[in-house]
């Protein structure tokens, strides 16, 4: 069986990128919980204040904790499966927020534990790792021209652009330096347009060498 995970920026292309490589090894696709998500809209428009006494950034890790761990152990019994982002890129987010002052140390502490707790359980399963980790990265104009160009209200509001900013300027170093769990494979997504069928072949053919030379 293969897991793969799709992840990068808010806006680089993540989901086009997991559901093509999903229809490729015919694997079911388990996209992020954006739409509905109220919390999420929350996160984005909340005032300062409204911020501080709802503790909206906390919140919204939880949430995505919860579901991305439920993704996971639906993911692990079926023979191949693609997740948009992974619970990794969970604790870079949340650790982004509290370096921000958005979550405090003590609710990211919780959230550790959480999340070891988590991970513990799922070694029960037959395996709780990707086998391959496609990362999506693109300039950080780039970025904001897409976030832009897709329309979600919640996210055009200029305060983001701080946080847009500051998740960009660690993501790929995250990545390349901190991240073990799995190989990586970095694709650049300004380079090639994923619109385009000879680039979205070339990214599939690379999955395919990641996946063989795994094996």
């Amino acid at each position: 069986m293969a897991l793969i995970t799709v992840g990068g920026m808010i806006g680089v292309g993540k989901t086009t990128a997991a559901n093509l490589i999903a229809s490729h090894l015919d694997a079911p696709l388990h996209l992020e919980k954006v739409d509905g998500n109220k919390i999420l809209e929350k996160f984005y428009t909340a005032s300062p204040e409204e911020e501080q006494s709802k503790r909206y950034p906390f919140l919204l890790q939880l949430s995505f904790l919860n579901s991305r761990y439920s993704d996971i152990k639906r993911a692990l019994v079926e023979r191949h499966a693609v997740l948009d982002r992974s619970i990794y890129e969970d604790w870079y987010f949340a650790r982004v927020n509290t370096d921000m002052g958005r979550i405090s140390e003590l609710e990211f502490s919780i959230y550790e534990d959480l999340l070891a707790n988590m991970m513990e359980e799922l070694t029960f399963f037959p395996k709780k790792a990707p086998d391959l980790f496609v990362f999506l990265h693109a300039e950080f104009d780039t970025i904001l021209r897409r976030i832009s160009r897709r329309g979600r209200d919640f996210e055009q509001d200029d305060s983001q652009l701080a946080y847009f900013r500051r998740l960009w300027e660690g993501y790929r170093d995250w990545v390349e330096n901190k991240y073990s769990e799995s190989p990586v494979l970095v694709f650049d997504t300004d380079r090639y347009d994923l619109s385009v069928p000879a680039h979205q072949e070339y990214l599939l053919e690379l999955v395919d060498r990641e996946l063989a030379a795994g094996d």
